[in-house]
């Protein structure tokens, strides 16, 4: 069955010529495809790493915080870009993090910072930062600021950071509804 999905992805790489593909099997393992649609098998076991699911149709539009014992134990909605050229997929990894940082590309009319806590991931400055996840970025990945900022103390430069257009929930799911939807009541006994 793995088999049967990489060669429909292959194929429809080809087809649509799409550069790179991040196809995820399991929560630490993935299948790459690169631009020359050569595929490696890619297993994170024993990482702490970052994988995003883009905002696009048959995506997740969430990223995941996943350490290294496999459990992912932060997780939030997020804002990518807006066409599949916006947002590249891939695999990638924390080349740096800035907590002030205003983009040279697109600056704010007012000068503000408007990418604080960034953790920028690929060479041509895309990194995931505080932003609104209610509109499309440039290709950024939008964190609301309370997620971003327990994300930006713990990313770390070479930390892997995963972008696909695949979803990832059906992984992540039993780690989310234990972190999530259990409410911790902690109390003192009382002394007699």
């Amino acid at each position: 069955m793995r088999h049967l999905s990489i060669a429909f992805f292959l194929f429809s790489a080809f087809l649509f010529a799409q550069d790179r593909e991040l196809i995820p099997f399991s929560k630490t393992e993935f299948t790459y495809i690169d631009k020359a649609g050569n595929e490696r098998d890619i297993d994170m076991t024993g990482k702490d790493f970052i994988f995003v699911s883009v905002r696009e149709e048959d995506s997740d539009g969430r990223f995941y915080a996943v350490d290294k014992d496999g459990t992912v134990w932060l997780s939030a909605g997020i804002s990518s870009g807006e066409e599949i050229g916006y947002t590249p997929s891939g695999v990638w990894s924390v080349k740096y993090k800035k907590r002030f940082y205003t983009s040279k590309k697109y600056p704010e009319a007012d000068g503000s910072n408007n990418m604080d806590y960034s953790v920028f991931f690929t060479n041509w400055g895309h990194a995931l930062h505080k932003g609104s996840i209610d509109h499309t970025s440039h290709g950024c990945i939008h964190v609301e600021e309370q997620n971003i900022r327990r994300l930006f103390a713990w990313a770390r430069p070479g930390m892997p950071v995963l972008v696909s257009r695949h979803r990832y929930i059906q992984f992540a799911r039993p780690d989310l509804k234990r972190i999530y939807s259990t409410e911790k009541k902690y109390g003192r006994k009382r002394r007699r």
